[in-house]
């Protein structure tokens, strides 16, 4: 070991009592009995007990301080089966301190309460908000994932490979940060929102199979499952590959991940197979939790010529609940609030059956006999459910549908608890309407259409599917792919569709379109999120808990204090001259 300590502190045992010892770490509780003291002495790796004689002066030290305690290994006569050294303590000799620490804490570390201080006041002091056990150990269960990743995919066959931070900017679904050019006035790099063009540079270059653990730049608004910022996705790509090959390495990454850190049961290979329209349908999202029974249906034609206005000319979507009559009146209020609050419906109509098989309560009158006859044969609901009702444009009548699911199943505690459920999401639309109705990408404009060049150029394309698949977790996307389009041709026609010119894939994709002239294997691949992947192994819903450090909601790193001005001369170095108003 080092000159500060001979041993860690959770090393020790009986086999060691009287030997000489010495350790270092932090004080993480001082016990003052009078004539004898107490120091819980904590390192990295675990808590061994000092016993302090009264001669001994402890005036500098205070709990965080960092000390260095050399003494004999004795057998304690009040043993701690809690911590792993609970047999021995040391009986000190001589005490260093190392680093002082301040009396007063900004939070409580160390106790069950430390993760209730507040978010902004512990990202401020991130470097003591790590010591805390919970999310130390989280951040030591990162680097035992990336270690199971790079593992897995050496033995897979595929080499590491490093792509530049500074490339050029694309449109790939988020904005871009810039990095201007101090040797290049007026021109700017782009942190790369993902490797995408790279790994299928790599491809033409001839490397059959690739990865890294690489770190993306979006300019997106943060959320709880979203850092903001920059995120770290294990990017991955294959020569003569198809999306079968694919889907099979991602079974393989997922099942070692999570099999190997976790105890939850988990999903075996192969996983479920969902095509967007039907999730869309059935879930309401592209990102369904099958942990969660509930499955939306649509009864639209069951309520043609229904009295109801809100009906009127609507798509109508239902979920039925089991045993969802016993719940209060209070209880469907309280879900057509969320609706219309949270999911922002226009209102959530509901109708429940009572013992007699009647229905009550809600749009009850405007169920009739036959009506109520071909809800229950449709939903299969009888005497004692519920049925909550979505009526909307057809879009957004799934939209509002997928989050009263959730919603409705997060409160009637229908998730199944200890597992993770996985599935893919394939068959993407290659092209959407944008908000403005022009046709735009789905997914990702790289990918390689069903069909190719004959549906290109004889289907409507809002029809044309592509070979994109997502890979989806307990309500979570955590992984997303493509088969990639390496055919120049195919390739024009598919940005042709969405409004962009040959002349504008020369200019904003280059060398791709110029790569792809010299010979170009088919190639697909993947790219699995690794903050999403630890949140979820980690069993944590916040993904700031899982990264070392993060930035708060507002996108600001508090412990940097990162974004900040900058000097005149730094912006004249790099040719910006600012126009923002100052405040006054």
């Amino acid at each position: 070991m080092s000159k500060y300590r001979t041993h860690n502190c959770n090393e020790l045992n009986l086999k060691n009592v009287g030997e000489q010892v010495k350790l270092a770490g932090w004080v993480q509780t001082i016990r003052n009995l009078g004539g004898m003291k107490f120091i819980d002495l904590r390192d990295e790796k675990g808590i061994t007990q000092i016993v302090v004689s009264s001669e001994m002066d402890l005036t500098d030290i205070v709990t965080e301080t960092v000390i260095s305690v050399e003494g004999k290994v004795i057998e304690r006569s009040n043993k701690n089966t809690k911590i792993a050294t609970g047999d021995i303590e040391i009986e000190a000799q001589s005490i260093k301190v190392l680093g002082k620490c301040k009396n007063i804490l900004p939070f409580e570390i160390n106790s069950e309460k430390a993760g209730e201080a507040r978010e902004d006041l512990r990202l401020e002091y991130r470097f003591l908000d790590l010591r805390n056990k919970k999310l130390h150990d989280t951040i030591m269960l990162r680097s035992q994932i990336m270690k199971t990743l790079r593992n897995k995919m050496d033995e897979l066959g595929f080499t590491e490979i490093q792509t530049p931070i500074l490339a050029n900017s694309s449109p790939e679904g988020a904005r871009d940060f810039l990095v201007p050019s101090r040797l290049h006035p007026g021109e700017f790099y782009a942190l790369p929102q993902a490797p995408q063009q790279f790994k299928q540079l790599l491809m033409v270059s001839g490397f059959d199979k690739y990865y890294q653990i690489a770190p993306c730049f979006r300019d997106e608004d943060p959320r709880a499952d979203r850092a903001p910022g920059e995120f770290y996705q294990l990017d991955f790509e294959m020569s003569f590959a198809n999306q079968e090959d694919v889907l099979k390495v991602l079974e393989e990454i997922f099942i070692e991940v999570f099999t190997k850190h976790t105890t939850w049961k988990v999903d075996s290979a192969p996983f479920i197979r969902i095509p967007y329209l039907e999730a869309m349908e059935k879930y309401g999202s592209d990102k369904p939790d099958l942990r969660n029974p509930l499955i939306i249906q649509d009864v639209t034609k069951i309520f043609e010529g229904s009295e109801f206005k809100a009906f009127e000319n609507k798509t109508i979507k239902a979920i039925a609940v089991p045993n969802g009559g016993a719940q209060s009146r209070k209880f469907f209020d309280s879900m057509t609030e969320f609706a219309v609050q949270e999911a922002e419906a226009k209102g959530l109509a509901w109708v429940k059956f009572d013992e007699q098989n009647n229905p009550v309560g809600g749009i009850a009158k405007f169920i009739n006999e036959d009506k109520k006859q071909k809800l229950q044969a449709e939903l299969n609901v009888s005497k004692e459910d519920s049925i909550f009702f979505i009526a909307d444009e057809f879009k957004k009548a799934q939209k509002i549908a997928g989050l009263v699911r959730i919603e409705l199943g997060n409160r009637l505690d229908l998730i199944k608890k200890g597992e993770y459920k996985f599935c893919f999401i394939v068959d993407f639309p290659m092209y959407e309407l944008s908000d403005e109705g022009k046709i735009d990408f789905c997914h990702n404009p790289f990918s390689m259409p069903q069909g190719e060049m004959e549906a290109l150029e004889n289907m409507d394309p809002l029809d044309i599917l592509a070979y994109q698949y997502d890979v989806v977790c307990n309500g979570y996307e955590v992984a997303s792919g493509a088969v990639r389009n390496h055919n120049p041709e195919v390739m024009v026609k598919a940005f042709e569709i969405a409004g962009y010119k040959e002349e504008d894939i020369k200019e904003r994709f280059g060398a791709l379109y110029t790569a792809f002239q010299y010979g170009a294997p088919p190639h697909a691949g993947a790219a699995p999120g690794l903050d999403r992947m630890v949140m979820l192994v980690a069993d944590s819903n916040n993904i700031r808990e899982v990264i070392a450090f993060p930035k708060n909601k507002k996108a600001r790193d508090l412990l940097m204090r990162a974004p900040s001005a900058v000097t005149e001369e730094q912006l004249k170095d790099v040719h910006i001259k600012l126009d923002i108003e100052k405040d006054k």
